[in-house]
């Protein structure tokens, strides 16, 4: 079974992030989306909620996993058996970014291989860094966000 990880924080989740998602599916027979949890870092919703929201947007899709995992990101792949790691990219930055991490994953765990899908040009933009500055100052993030998560925020 070729099972592949989608790690992220994913707070909030976003159209971005299930375009990515969607366009991986049909190169895997599972997907497990990793939620990960950094406990220096103060998320904006709480991984409980991340979790309710990304399973509500991936509910039709029995092939997709939803988990929370802390720690080595490598290390989760061993537990969830994935030997790919999908990734989008939105810019040369983020490229540059993504192309340093799979390299020290490849090094830590030669068996995963990072595959990397491009962002479609009319989601290069959308960020869950956004999303949150947006959502902080009441703004309309419908237009961002899956139409499944509006209900949580």
């Amino acid at each position: 079974m070729k099972t592949a990880l989608f790690p992220g924080s994913f707070d909030p989740i976003t159209i971005a992030h299930v375009d990515i998602l969607l366009r991986a599916l049909p190169l895997f027979d599972k997907v497990v989306v990793g939620i990960g949890l950094n406990s220096s870092k103060q998320g904006f919703l709480s991984a409980e909620k991340r979790e309710e929201i990304v399973r509500a947007v991936f509910s039709a899709h029995a092939n997709i996993e939803v988990q929370l995992y802390e720690g080595l990101t490598v290390d989760f792949c061993r537990k969830v058996n994935a030997r790919y790691m999908v990734r989008g990219v939105r810019s040369v930055s983020d490229f540059e970014y993504e192309k340093a991490i799979a390299q020290i994953n490849q090094t830590m765990m030669p068996e995963v291989e990072t595959i990397i899908i491009l962002s479609k040009p009319e989601y290069s933009a959308i960020s869950s860094t956004i999303v949150r500055e947006i959502l902080r100052n009441n703004g309309d993030v419908s237009k961002f966000l899956p139409p499944e998560a509006i209900p949580f925020l």
